[in-house]
């Protein structure tokens, strides 16, 4: 089977092991699509590592928009679409994005089978153009996969009724992620660092691991590693809590580097903050650091308890009291502490190894291809004047039109800076690339 995959979050090397596990099953020619980098919204940029290419083939493509998260998109994915000729397109985005749109009506041009991955956990609305972007995707997917079980729930509410696969999106290499050398025994008194490793941002809750330490014994001390704008209002908080002495702040890593760094600390935190537009859809850094057997320490918020199981300890969101307490039981009892270490890795190598996560998404393309209908139907399907087709070429282009008056309501002004371009250049490539069928049933749904 022939599949292309389309994904932004696989410029990250570590992540594309999975890609070499998924090529590795019987009968896939798999081709990814990617750009040069991410321009991520904390300023940082996140440029293609190339790690692991076997048994695969990497497009290295333009990406217009780079770093506009709902807007971006991929000049050259017609082109691409053509030469490759996919039997499934598996679009690594979010519903309700513009990327993903263009990539499912090229995949229903070209008569592939398309799925599309979601970490979305919270149930939410979005104005137009977004909402009926959504719409038609969740018409024209074969399959749907969720990141989390809530993932899941709020494609149902939303009114996804396709078939939907509860799948992390990547996994963890067990190779990578692994103590390279064992823990040297620690004695009373010597230094115990707490570690954050992650953007630093408000939902986070990381001033709760600064007011944690004000309460611990002073051997004690917190590592933050990541980019954001958060850094000089936790530098502020350490300096009036009198704890500044012990927190440090270090820039964030490349994905080779990131083993290491979990290594060095003797548990990882993850003080995640639920809020009305936000909660943790599975927090990565928890498996990543329990697969290197540093125990770890999570609230409650969405997914976190689900990762850690039985592998490490949970508090109630927004108390750095239980978040300090958690830390002691680590300091205090070591048979605890070693117990843990061991139990995250046998988790991981359980549920979230690379090899496990590439052979639940095969098994779902398998489900796609035993679906496919014959060409004849699929030309049938092309020619019939169903109640709702659209035969009016200019109708289809309703969506693209409203991306260019259509103002969002989170950042006007950058949209107004790249109206133009998206008007030209994004007509040009999708209107011509793709079929005009079935998007006023889409626009009629929504308006009832």
């Amino acid at each position: 089977m022939r599949v292309l995959m389309i994904s932004k979050a696989l410029v990250a090397g570590t992540a594309q092991r999975k890609l070499e596990e998924l090529a590795k099953c019987p009968g896939v020619e798999l081709t990814l699509v990617t750009p040069e980098y991410w321009q991520s919204d904390d300023g940082s940029k996140q440029v293609l590592e190339r790690l692991y290419m076997s048994g695969y083939r990497m497009i290295v493509t333009p990406m217009t928009l780079n770093g506009n998260f709902h807007l971006y998109y991929y000049p050259q994915l017609g082109k691409i679409m053509r030469e490759v000729r996919p039997e499934i397109v598996h679009i690594d985005e979010e519903p309700y994005n513009f990327a993903t749109f263009q990539a499912m009506r090229l995949a229903h041009k070209h008569r592939a089978r398309a799925l599309f991955f979601t970490w979305q956990n919270l149930y939410r609305t979005y104005p137009p153009p977004f909402r009926q972007v959504e719409l038609y995707n969740y018409r024209h997917a074969a399959v749907a996969l969720a990141g989390n079980r809530d993932a899941g729930d709020v494609l149902q509410r939303k009114g996804f009724r396709g078939p939907i696969r509860i799948i992390p999106q990547f996994g963890f290499d067990t190779e990578i992620y692994r103590r390279a050398a064992p823990r040297p025994v620690r004695a009373a008194g010597d230094p115990f660092t707490l570690g954050y490793l992650g953007r630093l941002v408000e939902n986070k809750g990381l001033p709760l691991l600064i007011e944690a330490l004000a309460s611990l014994p002073g051997y004690c001390r917190v590592v933050f590693i990541g980019n954001g704008p958060m850094k000089s209002e936790l530098e502020a908080q350490a300096a009036r809590l009198g704890v500044a002495q012990r927190v440090t702040f270090k820039a964030g890593v490349p994905s080779y580097e990131v083993p290491q760094q979990l290594q060095q600390m003797e548990v990882l935190v993850l003080p995640s903050l639920t809020r009305p537009n936000w909660k943790e859809q599975f927090g990565r850094v928890l498996a990543e650091a329990m697969a290197c057997e540093t125990p770890v320490i999570g609230s409650r918020s969405g997914e976190i308890p689900y990762v850690i199981g039985d592998a490490g300890l949970v508090f109630t969101e927004g108390n750095a009291q239980e978040l300090a307490t958690c830390v002691r039981q680590l300091l205090d009892d070591p048979a605890l502490y070693a117990t843990l270490a061991s139990r995250g890795r046998e988790r991981v190598l359980e549920h979230y190894t690379q090899e496990r996560i590439a052979r639940q998404t095969y098994e779902v393309y398998l489900e796609m291809m035993d679906k496919q209908p014959h060409m004849t139907e699929l030309q049938s399907a092309n020619t019939r004047k169903d109640k709702g087709m659209v035969e009016d070429k200019q109708a289809s282009s309703n969506i693209l039109k409203w991306f260019g008056s259509v103002t969002p309501r989170n950042k006007p002004e950058d949209f107004q800076e790249v109206r133009n371009e998206f008007e030209n250049s994004v007509a040009q490539e999708v209107v011509s690339e793709v079929s005009h069928e079935e998007l006023l049933p889409d626009l009629k749904e929504e308006q009832k």
